[in-house]
Order: C-alpha cells, then structure tokens, then sequence
C-alpha cells in the first residue's frame, strides 16, 4: 500500500463524519469505505472482483462504498479505477479477519434441508431471478446509504452465523432477522423501486427493491405482499406483512441488503442511535 491511501485511510473516520454513510467495517461480510484520491467533476467507474461498486462523493472528494462477500480472505484488496479518460489505476485496502458464531436450527420440512431434483430445479430458477437484480447497476442522483428498520421488533438470528440445518452444513446466514408476529407491517427501509417479488423455496414471500448503484434490500418470509415490480416506493411506506412463508422456524422477517453483489450486514446501514436504542430495549426485555 503506497503512502498516499495509507495517510487517506488514516485520516477517514474524520471525513466520514460528514456524510450518512454506513459503519465502516473491512471484515468479510462488512462494508469498507475507501477513498478514492480523486476529487474530478465526474464520478469514477470502480470495480471490485469484476462487480461494479457503488461510489459517492464526500466534501470535494470521491469515496467508494465496497460490499465484501462472507468469503472474502483477511489481508490487501484491490479496487480498479477508471476516471474518465485517464489510465486505469487501482487503490488497495485491508481486509480484516472476522470469525461468526454458529447456529443449529431444526427444520421440520426435510425438503427444506434437502431438497428434491424439482426442488432443486425450481430453486436455480429463482437463484437466476434474484441474482440478476443483485447483478443490476442504476446511477441515480442519489442513494440511501442508512435505512430504517423495516419492522417493529427485536432482533433474533443476527448476520453471518453459520448455520447447521437438522446437523447439516448449509450457507451462512445472509442477513439479520427480526422477531415479530405474523400480519406484522413491513416498511421500505428507504426508498427504492420494486425489482422482484415471488414466493420463494427457501425465501417465501419476498420483495427486492433496489436503491441505486447496487444497493439492494430483500425482504423475506412475509405473509403476503403488497407491492408489484416496477413500483416505486417512498421511505417507510409498506410492502408486506411479516410471515412465515419458505424455510423459516417461526414467524419472522429476513432482512438483507445486498451491495456491489455482496450480501452484507444489514445492521451498518441502521443509525448508530437507532441501533443503540434497539439493543437496549431488547436488552431491557430480557
């Protein structure tokens, strides 16, 4: 790492007080917010493991907001560069180790832990729906970069855990839950416009809106839902209704946000008040 990005890297934090981005947090699974060095009239065109990454400016400055895969390896990263008709460059930044506990659940529907060839057809269907609106790239003006909790409740099953179905080895957990009852209400965590909805296998009812530049929250399990695709939605307006619909061992909502095709923590993107307010009264409750 040359000099440069190292001093910008160290003098971050203080320019990020500026600007309503999410936590900065370089783990797999976090979001690393790195200067880009360039302070042009243009926005720059960044890239991370070939996916486009979402880039906003901060003061006079350009920043990169990097979504990081859970499989992401501890150690230097490289984002690519192109600005304008200069030269390609590149920036690097650390990653940092992180390790997620783990969580055993058991699933009553064994075709939820192990699902049949049909099953399994009917899920690389709906694989293919949901990643190409996580694929997806728009460059509004502007982009919500700190949501709202989309439902009233406390936090259940949090982000990353590795998760053992019936004592089987299935994918981490992708996003953060929220304990409700079922017909509960569920808000946009900021506005956004419908890109998916369907009843997924494992997902269930679900709705995927997307806030720009490859930002993109999910919202599963729910009862039913009240959106369709290509309706625009204003912040806190409702989508849904919490449920208990695809793989879920109660009634619940599967939040995730997904950025630059990465799924990451959820709980970056909530106000630090608000998440402070929420662990405390959850921690009051208990």
């Amino acid at each position: 790492m040359n000099y440069l990005v190292s001093l910008l890297l160290l003098i971050l934090p203080g320019l990020l007080a500026a600007a309503p981005l999410p936590k900065n947090a370089a783990v797999p699974g976090g979001v690393a917010v790195v200067s880009l060095a360039s302070s042009g009239a243009d926005m720059p065109r960044v890239y991370f493991n070939g996916n486009r990454v979402l880039v906003m400016r901060n003061d006079q400055d350009w920043l990169a907001v990097v979504g990081l895969p859970l499989d992401t390896p501890a150690g230097e990263q490289t984002l690519k560069i192109q600005d304008g008709a200069a030269a390609e460059t590149t920036v690097n930044f650390v990653v940092h180790d992180k390790q997620y506990a783990i969580q055993r659940l058991t699933i009553q529907d064994q075709r939820k832990v192990e699902p049949t060839p049909d099953d399994l057809k009917r899920i690389e269907l709906e694989k293919q729906e949901m990643d190409a609106a996580f694929a997806a790239f728009n460059e509004p003006t502007e982009v919500p970069l700190q949501f709202d909790l989309p439902t009233d409740g406390p936090l259940s099953s949090p982000f990353g855990l590795r998760r053992y179905f019936n004592e089987q080895a299935r994918n981490p957990h992708s996003g953060l839950d929220v304990a409700a009852p079922a017909g509960t209400p569920v808000h946009a965590a900021a506005a956004g416009r419908v890109v998916a909805t369907g009843d997924y296998f494992f997902n269930g009812n679900t709705v995927l809106l997307d806030h720009g530049q490859g930002l993109i929250t999910m919202y599963c399990h729910l009862q039913r839902i009240d959106v369709k695709p290509g309706q625009a939605l204003r912040r806190g307006e409702m989508l849904g209704k919490v449920g208990q619909t695809g793989r879920a061992t109660g009634p619940h909502l599967h939040w995730g946000v997904s950025l630059n095709n990465a799924r990451v923590d959820p709980a970056l993107f909530l106000k630090p008040d608000l998440l402070s307010a929420i662990r405390t009264k959850q921690s009051g409750h208990q």
